[in-house]
């Protein structure tokens, strides 16, 4: 009984961890304090300790000379070179699934789309992204190359850890990316060709990509003006 209460305290202080980290509250360079987290948690060291082991297996926290744990810092090469590359396997596999995909789905689509237009009129980015890749979930899950498809997700799993909280959730590009994904839903509705569906899904990935470059181009210029 006891150590299963200790793995449930293990599960729950991992899974409020790893949720303050992706929507933002412990950001990139944040210092993890064990002792304050167990009391805050009302728990001992020893589960959040474990929890912490498990983050940094998953690339999402390590350990610094004299700090401690603390959250990764945030990798700008590594985290566009992800998205790139996961333009290209989405684009792909929304084209295979696209010439299979159920009529009656659409409405998963739409709705899930509705969500995501909710979470941004909350300003409730955590709640967006979690929409967000449940829509290309969807629209890729009809894809029958499965190999493609667990590469897919070692890439999202990859973006998870690499990604700076709010980069690709910006209100204007947010509101944009639904619009896309009103013509990628109405693409699908009416069998588009697969080199249109790969190309536009391809595209719809890559625009958050120019829009993270853009917004640092901005930011570096009105550094330099200042």
């Amino acid at each position: 009984m006891e150590n299963n209460n200790r793995i449930s305290k293990q599960q729950y202080a991992y899974k409020v961890i790893k949720s303050r980290i992706l929507d933002g509250r412990y950001p990139p360079g944040y210092r993890i304090v064990i002792d304050q987290l167990a009391r805050e948690l009302h728990t001992s060291a020893i589960p959040v300790r474990e929890a912490i082991r498990n983050l940094e297996a998953d690339g999402l926290i390590h350990f610094k000379p004299y700090s401690g744990a603390i959250v990764t810092p945030f990798n700008e090469k590594e985290y566009l070179e992800t998205l790139s590359v996961l333009a290209v396997l989405e684009g792909h596999a929304t084209a295979i699934s696209a010439q299979h995909f159920p009529r009656h789905k659409i409405n998963d689509l739409i709705a899930i789309n509705n969500r995501m237009k909710e979470a941004l009129d909350e300003f409730d980015f955590l709640m967006f992204g979690n929409c967000n890749r449940e829509f290309h979930s969807l629209t890729y899950q009809y894809c029958d190359n499965h190999f493609l498809a667990e590469n897919i997700k070692s890439t999202w799993n990859r973006l998870d850890r690499v990604r700076k909280m709010g980069s690709a959730t910006k209100p204007a590009r947010a509101k944009k990316s639904i619009e896309e994904h009103e013509k990628i839903i109405e693409m699908l509705l009416n069998r588009h060709a697969f080199q249109e569906i790969e190309a536009y899904v391809r595209a719809h990935k890559l625009n958050t990509v120019q829009s993270f470059l853009e917004e640092k181009k901005s930011q570096e210029a009105f550094r330099n003006y200042t």
